[in-house]
């Protein structure tokens, strides 16, 4: 009740909604109550033939037609209305969801798929419409049913309106009963939805390295094993459904029994009017109607919850990298950058980064080099501040990285990374993805300084050429170029090249390390490369080996003091 209460109140602003929706379904409630009685009076009539007339069966039988019409278009209304605050809630939760993936740091994806984190997006949210258009309203328009109904019936019999209510208790313990055991079993069905959609979505991202490798056998097998355990917990908790509704039907329908039984006796002694015994099995139809849907309400209300705690998990995550409530935009900086007894690690105890100080002037170009797995990545991530670290502080300018905003930190630092991502768009639309209202000639000026233009242009639609999800259609050096031109355009006083020329031939290196120096000067710049063409042209190259400097200069004094750098470059 809790979390329902949680995910009712954050459907506030849809509260208008609702409420006419529930002012629409006491309609309906009221008018079901009404026809019944028609029903029993009629019968009255008909039994007693001084009573019976044309002109009162036309006025009852014009009562029944308007009752079901009237009632007809409440249910419109409240279906319909319902639905309007359901899907836009869902929508909006959504993209409430959405949003708290972009405040999470990179940390939180370390360890989550993809089809994990789209599923709770996706699909558990689509669960909430379950329980605001269909659940809630069923839950209103059944409580008052069976209040209405109760009154009803004892007004008409005391007496065997307390025998009806005997299978009651029964119901609602075996509801009750259901509701502690079953839940948990929807629960497991989202989480192993979840876990299909995180496998699916690998396979799909990896088809190529599927298809090459030969494994679509293996992985058809691993799919299988997934497919087959989703379809088994669905059959679990279906099966629970399939024993509880058939018990509950049987517990009200014994109600219907008694009355036959009890209120057939009452009717021979003539206690009972014959009337009086109809009206009696027509609300009784209407009485245990809604305690079996009731129940099933709980089924609706567990499925939707099951998502909504998957959903609450995702809203209550922490984030690792927390804007200070001082922070403070930083503006107009020169470029000046200092690590100063920088620790960090991935994975508790196993330190990355170790006690790591450098400084990087304004308009200097700074390399860092050393084996895979030193760190160097490491330290891009943490100037963009992607991660926090352990021990020590970054700044730039003199300014604290950590007390400045998120945005104004990033708006001045301009990243290529190694594995470019190019969004599903034309290439115009890629390289200018981090500047606002730019024009094609700044798109295609920042294009040629990364020596991309002269393959652009040869394209059948030139900049408005569609790059394919992930800029499947392109080669891996023209993906990079691209994401280099994307950089260059949002001149910043800062720019990380992160083996930004590991996927062009010799030519491109050539003309990309002659537009790199192009800016160097204008800018500050920290190279992350293997290759020694892009390394020697540093101001200073910072040289790390187990997560330490080791070695930091020139590219002429560390080849001459014969150490780790100079063994790098020989090799």
């Amino acid at each position: 009740m809790k979390l329902a209460k949680r995910f009712i109140l954050m459907a506030k602003s849809h509260w208008g909604e609702i409420i006419i929706t529930v002012i629409s379904l006491i309609g309906v409630s009221a008018l079901s109550l009404v026809t019944p009685e028609i029903i029993r009076r009629m019968t009255a009539v008909l039994s007693d033939p001084e009573l019976l007339s044309a002109e009162i069966l036309f006025k009852y039988a014009l009562i029944l037609v308007l009752a079901y019409l009237v009632r007809g278009v409440l249910r419109f209304v409240s279906m319909y209305v319902s639905h309007i605050a359901a899907w836009k809630f869902v929508g909006e939760l959504t993209l409430k969801v959405y949003d708290k993936y972009q405040e999470l740091s990179m940390r939180y994806y370390q360890d989550k798929q993809t089809g994990q984190l789209m599923s709770r997006m996706v699909n558990d949210t689509r669960l909430l419409e379950v329980l605001i258009a269909h659940s809630l309203p069923d839950l209103i328009t059944n409580v008052l049913v069976i209040i209405g109904v109760a009154i009803m019936i004892f007004m008409i019999d005391p007496f065997l309106a307390l025998l009806t209510l005997i299978p009651v208790p029964f119901v609602i313990f075996v509801s009750s009963f259901f509701s502690k055991k079953v839940a948990p079993l929807f629960r497991i069905n989202q989480e192993v939805l979840g876990d299909l959609n995180g496998v699916l979505q690998d396979n799909l991202s990896g088809m190529k390295e599927i298809q090459a490798f030969g494994k679509e056998n293996y992985e058809h097998g691993k799919m299988l094993k997934n497919t087959d355990y989703y379809s088994f917990v669905n059959i679990r908790a279906n099966k629970a459904n399939a024993i509880f509704h058939p018990s509950v039907e049987f517990l009200t329908s014994l109600g219907t029994v008694i009355v036959v039984g009890v209120g057939g006796m009452l009717a021979m002694n003539g206690q009972v009017s014959t009337s009086d015994i109809v009206g009696f099995f027509v609300y009784l139809s209407l009485f245990y109607q809604p305690l079996a849907i009731l129940a099933r309400l709980v089924e609706d209300v567990q499925t939707s919850l099951a998502g909504a705690r998957r959903v609450a998990e995702v809203l209550d995550s922490e984030s690792e990298i927390q804007q200070s409530p001082d922070a403070y935009d930083l503006e107009n900086i020169e470029g000046n950058i200092s690590f100063e007894n920088v620790s960090f690690d991935y994975i508790n105890g196993e330190h990355v980064l170790n006690d790591i100080s450098f400084t990087v002037k304004k308009g200097e170009m700074i390399a860092l080099v050393g084996p895979t797995g030193v760190g160097k990545t490491t330290i891009v991530s943490l100037l963009e501040r992607f991660y926090d670290p352990l021990a020590g502080r970054v700044c730039i300018d003199g300014h604290d990285i950590k007390d400045v905003t998120l945005q104004s930190l990033r708006k001045n630092i301009s990243l290529v990374l190694q594995d470019v991502f190019l969004f599903n768009g034309t290439i115009e639309e890629n390289i200018a993805y981090g500047v606002e209202n730019c024009t094609r000639e700044e798109v295609i000026a920042a294009a040629k300084a990364a020596s991309a233009d002269e393959f652009i242009s040869k394209m059948p639609k030139g900049y408005d050429t569609m790059v394919g999800e992930r800029g499947v259609r392109l080669s891996g050096g023209q993906k990079q170029r691209i994401a280099i031109a994307r950089a260059v355009l949002r001149n910043t006083p800062i720019l990380v090249l992160d083996e930004a020329t590991s996927s062009v031939d010799t030519e491109t290196e050539a003309n990309i390390q002659s537009a790199i120096e192009n800016l160097a000067g204008s800018r500050t710049i920290i190279v992350i490369a293997h290759r020694l063409s892009t390394v020697m042209r540093a101001d200073n190259i910072v040289v790390l080996e187990k997560g330490k400097i080791v070695e930091e200069g020139s590219h002429n004094e560390l080849f001459e003091k014969n150490g780790l750098y100079a063994k790098m470059c020989k090799i």
